[in-house]
């Protein structure tokens, strides 16, 4: 907090300069409201209890550290001191105890190349052999690792126990001292990440889908809870700018690549921010109506159509609600007709029945006479 109370006595030359940052952020997001599904595209990391089968080539990057490619990377490799963002699993390698999981945490790790702990000194050699983008396995030995002693508290890591890691590398920023999130002002975390926003903007408009979600990624990560929990006024807002737009590219993304629960998830993170953001809604009802989930789509756009009723695109997804409703409804009088099956018509009568019935009576009528005037004969 007294961070923040320092940046609120600046002058207002940087006022006025943090202001026009805000109004930045907001313009800068140019990217439409209607999301089409383009292809399939790669899978995102999945939560494996058990570390992935990987037949690539092993490379050794260290007596005590060795790297498994699982998918390619792109650009440069981080230098030392870099700072890099990365999601991550390990286990233990003997017991394939799982022990940390920040895919599951949903909070990238921030290591600073060559001032990482000891603990993590064989991932830090691993992380600076990838590129953005890559995701690989890595064999750390015990002494890269917890070391002789393990650790007992959190993480729990037996003693003398070698590694297994998946490792996803975001992204990284290269600054000449090794700078860490926390050792910056909120200025300069807010255009770190702005910068990245407008990076991912550029992947995302030439269908570079994945390399824009590292780069939304890498910005979301420098507006981490514990940077966001403490701003209040303008900072906020000023953070909101940044972090929202990133959310909802995310989920354009998401959208395209047909992840439609992440999709959810990062709209969601805008709505509790924002309940009324039509993007947000829009966005979240296409993932919902692709999951089948009509009711909770309808919603979405119902509400959207209300807070922007001249919404082209939102007027036509409920119209398509409305459609599948329809088609649903007549495909199940169709399956409902197959089983009882069609209202018997009554047959008409047959002339033949009734030559029948007058012959019969007649015969009657016959007998009778015949039994009438047989005693007067006797």
């Amino acid at each position: 907090m007294q961070e923040v109370q320092e940046q609120s006595n600046q002058s207002k030359e940087g006022d006025a300069e943090a202001t026009q940052l805000s109004e930045k952020g907001r313009n800068d997001d140019d990217d439409e409201i209607t999301v089409e599904p383009a292809f399939k595209h790669g899978e995102l990391p999945q939560d494996n209890k058990l570390p992935p089968k990987v037949d690539s080539a092993v490379e050794v990057l260290h007596e005590k550290v060795t790297k498994q490619i699982i998918k390619e990377g792109h650009g440069q490799k981080p230098a030392r001191l870099s700072t890099c963002f990365l999601h991550y699993r390990a286990w233990t390698e003997n017991m394939l105890h799982k022990f940390e999981d920040t895919w599951q945490e949903q909070q990238p790790l921030e290591l600073i190349l060559g001032k990482e702990k000891t603990e993590m000194t064989g991932l830090g050699i691993g992380v600076s052999s990838m590129r953005a983008g890559e995701r690989a396995l890595l064999h750390v030995g015990w002494e890269l690792g917890y070391g002789k002693e393990g650790n007992f508290s959190f993480p729990n890591v037996p003693p003398m126990a070698d590694l297994l890691y998946e490792v996803e590398l975001i992204g990284f920023d290269q600054f000449k001292e090794g700078k860490a999130r926390s050792d910056m002002t909120v200025e300069e975390r807010i255009e770190a990440a702005d910068r990245r926003r407008i990076e991912g903007n550029g992947h995302f408009k030439e269908e570079r889908l994945e390399e824009a979600m590292q780069q939304y990624e890498m910005a979301i990560a420098y507006m981490g809870d514990d940077f966001m929990f403490q701003l209040f006024g303008k900072y906020r807002d000023m953070a909101l700018a940044v972090k929202n737009p990133c959310h909802l590219n995310m989920a354009a993304c998401l959208l395209k690549l047909e992840h439609y629960e992440e999709a959810i998830g990062q709209c969601s993170i805008v709505l509790t921010e924002d309940e009324n953001n039509v993007k947000a809604l829009f966005r979240r009802g296409k993932a919902r109506a692709a999951l089948g989930r009509t009711d909770d789509a309808r919603e979405d756009f119902q509400k959207a159509k209300k807070l922007a009723p001249e919404d082209k695109a939102v007027a036509k997804e409920l119209r398509l609600l409305a459609e599948q409703d329809r088609q649903v409804y007549e495909k199940q009088k169709e399956i409902y007709k197959g089983i009882f099956g069609p209202r018997p018509e009554p047959k008409p009568k047959s002339r033949i029945h009734w030559i029948v019935v007058i012959w019969n009576w007649l015969v009657s009528l016959v007998y009778r006479i015949f039994k009438f005037r047989r005693p007067k004969a006797d």
